[in-house]
Order: C-alpha cells, then sequence, then structure tokens
C-alpha cells in the first residue's frame, strides 16, 4: 500500500515543477513571437545582453546546455542576423559568440517581456521573488 502511495503522480515533486515549466514557457510564446524569437533563443540571448563576446561553452555553462544542443540554436539566430559565429584563430575548437547591431537592437524590444510576462500572471511578486529563491537553492543542494 505505501509503495503504490509514493506512485501516485499527486504525490510527485517533479510533476508540478515541470507543469509549472512547461506553463511559463506557453505564457512566453506570445511575447517572444513579437520578437520572432523562441524560447530557447530567448534565454541564449539574456545571456548576450548580460554579457557579449562569449565562447559557446561559456553559454552553455549559464544554461546549463551542451553544445549539440547550443549549435542550431546559435545557427538559427545567426541566420536571422542577431548573432555572430567565429572560429577562434588560437584554436579552430573554440566559436565565439557575438551580438550583432541586429541583436543589440532586440534587447530595446525585449525589456517589455518580463513585465509582460509577470502581468500575465496572477502571482504576486514576493511569491515569485520566494518560489525562485527556493528552486536555486534545491539546484545549489542536488548538484
Amino acid at each position: 500500500k505505501v509503495m503504490s502511495e509514493q506512485l501516485k503522480l499527486a504525490n510527485q515533486v517533479c510533476f508540478p515543477i515541470y507543469s509549472l515549466a512547461k506553463e511559463i514557457v506557453s505564457r512566453y510564446r506570445p511575447f517572444l513571437e513579437e520578437l520572432d524569437l523562441t524560447y530557447p533563443q530567448y534565454l541564449v540571448l539574456l545571456v548576450l545582453w548580460e554579457q557579449d563576446h562569449l565562447t559557446v561553452s561559456k553559454i552553455g555553462e549559464h544554461l546549463n546546455l551542451d553544445s549539440g544542443t547550443l549549435t542550431p540554436l546559435l545557427k538559427r539566430l545567426e541566420q536571422k542576423n542577431i548573432i555572430s559565429r567565429r572560429r577562434s584563430s588560437e584554436d579552430e575548437r573554440i566559436v565565439n559568440i557575438t551580438l550583432t547591431e541586429e541583436g543589440l537592437k532586440l534587447k530595446e524590444k525585449a525589456t517589455s517581456v518580463p513585465q509582460k510576462l509577470s502581468s500575465s500572471m496572477n502571482v504576486s511578486k514576493e511569491e515569485l521573488i520566494e518560489l525562485k529563491r527556493i528552486i536555486e537553492n534545491l539546484l545549489l543542494n542536488i548538484k
């Protein structure tokens, strides 16, 4: 009996986290569509808007993504003329990523996205801050 209780969906901590992540990403969609961006592309740009001129591996460290996942994202952003990708002259295995003028302009257009997202959710700023703190603490402890 105890074993079957452990396997009930309602008793899983992972499921509400998974559901919340999906819900938040779907709420981003209309705001990011206005910018012609996907959510993963937006994450890459958040990293670059904070610190431009990063290697693929550094971006991967920030986002906890491997280069196999990042490379197609970066190619698409390059096709949109938002970033440029250049191999290092010292070590051609290293690819440097830089925002283009278009990528820098996009930052201005994106400044309203966090507020639009927040307004679309019926949650207080304090609750979101507390949730973020709890999640960050959990992530630190499980890594």
